[in-house]
């Protein structure tokens, strides 16, 4: 069976990314494969909430986190509500579905002295991979972008004249991020390094591998991961804690939650509130410093 008009209908309608509806499409072939291998039937519309259930439960034996079971059922209960919306179906199997419960994720951001030791402290040699590697994680801490709005950034999307940065979001929402101006300082050294690259096949991308194509995730995840593990010693060094970073210490230093919310492309401002808790610290120190009867004598 095929899962094209779905996947269509997600790429093109609602305007997932393709990381995302390729990730519903895994998640939709390991039901169906759960059920040609338990039932003998591929008829997904003829599903009853049992069979859902157990497969649930077999996924909790084999030790998958609720988390992950959650988002495959999040995929699963998209799929059904698309067959009920065409007709295809006159009810959704997961329509009374609760969520496992999952612990919140502690994400512990870097401090601004971890990231100023890799930044300005670790030696980025003059080659290209040197160069590269530090404006990546420039970008990361001083714009908040995600890892793959990063891989996605264009020539055409930076204006070094007006030191600005449109980047593609979430859906396809767009936002203009300004760049500091030793960013656009890095920015201008990479670019020279990168037009000496032979064999350029992604020419409008902005960041490539030195063979010339785009970079990749792990590609990615991998240099921060290596930078970070001679500053730091957390468990978790990856991009997404460097986001986390740059909301953290915005906030730290004063910066308004609406403001910080439009620059990390969030839909709603609950998102951004996340990152309040790791300011609790910085906002007792404030508190105790400014109250009257906080003052120590």
């Amino acid at each position: 069976m095929t899962f094209q008009a779905f996947l269509d209908y997600l790429l093109l309608e609602k305007h997932y990314s393709k990381l995302t509806v390729k990730a519903y499409e895994k998640d939709l072939n390991d039901f169906l494969k759960f059920l040609s291998e338990t039932y003998q039937t591929h008829d997904m519309q003829s599903v009853n909430y049992p069979e859902i259930r157990n497969w649930i439960v077999s996924l909790v034996d084999k030790e998958i986190s609720n988390r992950t079971i959650n988002r495959k059922i999040s995929a699963l209960n998209s799929y059904y509500k698309f067959q009920l919306k065409l007709g295809d179906i006159k009810a959704n199997p997961l329509s009374k579905h609760r969520a496992l419960k999952t612990s919140k994720k502690i994400q512990i951001p870097f401090s601004e002295a971890e990231v100023a030791t890799v930044l300005d402290d670790l030696d980025f040699d003059d080659s290209f991979e040197g160069i590269r590697n530090k404006l990546i994680i420039e970008l990361f801490y001083s714009t908040g972008i995600r890892r793959i709005e990063l891989i996605e950034i264009t020539l055409n999307r930076i204006d070094l004249s007006n030191k600005t940065l449109k980047v593609l979001g979430k859906r396809n929402k767009e936002r203009i991020i300004p760049l500091l101006d030793s960013v656009t300082e890095s920015i201008n050294r990479y670019l020279e390094v990168r037009n000496t690259l032979e064999n350029i096949t992604d020419g409008n991308v902005l960041f490539l591998t030195q063979k010339g194509v785009k970079i990749y995730e792990t590609l990615v995840y991998r240099i921060i991961n290596e930078y970070f593990s001679l500053a730091s010693s957390k468990v978790k060094k990856s991009p997404h804690i460097l986001r986390h970073s740059f909301a953290t210490h915005l906030l730290n230093q004063g910066a308004d939650l609406n403001a910080v919310k439009e620059l990390l492309g969030h839909s709603s401002l609950a998102a951004t509130q996340v990152y309040t808790h790791n300011s609790i610290a910085e906002l007792k120190n404030v508190y105790l410093k400014a109250h009257p009867r906080g003052q120590k004598k």
